[in-house]
Order: structure tokens, then sequence, then C-alpha cells
């Protein structure tokens, strides 16, 4: 009979102990994100380790997450390329996405009602596919007028409050806190519009809180 006793609670423990461990590889599994956007999130100009993407993948790594951050910037992209590109960016591998397009609209002054449709487009994929986003804003230089920059400003925080998204301001104002562009001097490259590498990891340092809100949404 103790024999017997003895036997069960043995099974009982390794089943326990199975759980346990099978519950902590779930909880370990790695949370894989996808970044979505143009020059800035591929890396323009930056040795393949400076960009954007592997600067945050090492920077959540440091703060404890497994994550795999994958790159799906294309250089020169505007909205309506990240539109056609969201279906078979989120992959059934993809737990969560960062969308931070909207400079090249600005650049061939498309109007800001293209680039708002095109953006719920894109979260409104996210949504249906039940992948929580993150939609990092751009703002619109004063040389556009007051009614094209307020339009364009703004759609980036509608769409989130619409979509129910995270929001981050504005993808370089890490750069230049106080809004003086000439103390980003030293942060961007000799083209005078893309981060060198230590312009990304002011970046980086200033979103990676909020992705790590980001990555909390997929547990």
């Amino acid at each position: 009979m103790l024999s017997y006793t003895y036997g069960s609670l043995r099974r009982a423990c390794n089943i326990a102990a199975a759980i346990v461990i099978g519950a902590s590889a779930v909880q370990a599994e790695t949370v894989t994100i996808a970044a979505l956007g143009d020059s800035l999130t591929q890396g323009y100009g930056l040795n393949p380790e400076d960009g954007f993407v592997p600067q945050l993948e090492g920077w959540l790594i440091d703060h404890g997450v497994d994550v795999s951050v994958l790159n799906a910037g294309v250089s020169g992209d505007t909205t309506a390329g990240g539109l056609s590109r969201v279906a078979w960016t989120l992959t059934p591998d993809v737990d969560a996405m960062i969308v931070a397009l909207g400079g090249n609209d600005l650049l061939r002054g498309i109007p800001p009602e293209v680039s708002r449709a095109n953006i719920d487009g894109i979260l409104t994929a996210a949504e249906d596919a039940g992948v929580p986003v993150l939609l990092i804003g751009m703002e619109a230089p004063n040389n556009y007028g007051p009614d094209y920059k307020l339009a364009f400003d703004t759609l980036y925080t509608d769409l989130a409050a619409q979509h129910g998204v995270l929001f981050f301001p504005s993808f370089l104002s890490a750069l230049y806190p106080d809004g003086d562009l000439t103390a980003a001097r030293d942060l961007i490259q000799a083209d005078g519009v893309h981060p060198n590498a230590q312009g990304v990891e002011l970046i980086v340092d200033a979103v990676g809180p909020t992705v790590l809100q980001l990555i909390e949404q997929t547990q």
C-alpha cells in the first residue's frame, strides 16, 4: 500500500513539474515584432548593426525581453507602399507591429487625406489579424502651410485613438527635443535627413519603453 501511494505521488509530482516547465516554455516564447516603415526603419546609409531594427532588438534584449524584430522597412516607401505590403508582413509568426510611415508622403506633398486612408487601412489589417500596433507619428514642416500641417500631424493621433493602438509622437523628435534642428547636426548623416548610428541610439532609447508596452499587449 505504501509503495503504491509513493508511486502515485511521484507520478503526480512529475506531471506537476511537466506542467510548470511547459508553462515556462510558453512564457519564454520569442516575441516577433515587424517594423513596417521606410528608410528610417530600413537603416539607410548605416552599417547593418547600426540601423533602427537591430539597435531596437538589442535594447529590448538588454531589458530582458526574448524578442525578434523584423525589418519591414523599404527606402522611399510611402504610406501607400506600406498598405500594399501589410498583408504579407502580417504573417502568422508576427505578434506585434510597429508602423512608422509618412516621411516620403511629405516629401512628395501627398494630400493628408490620402495618407490618412492608407494608414487607416494598415491599422485595420492589423486589427483584423489580432496584432497589436505601435503607431509612430511624423510632423509636417511649416512650408506646406498651416492647414496641411494640421491635417497631416493630427491624422496620426486621430487614427491611434480610433483604432485604440499605442502612439509615439515622432520618430525623429529625440534628435531635437527642444525643437532646435541645428542641435541635431551631429546626429544626422551627410544627406541632412537620416540619423547616424548615434542618432538611432537616441531614437531607440526614446521609443523603447513604448515598445515594451507593445510587447505587454502580446501576452
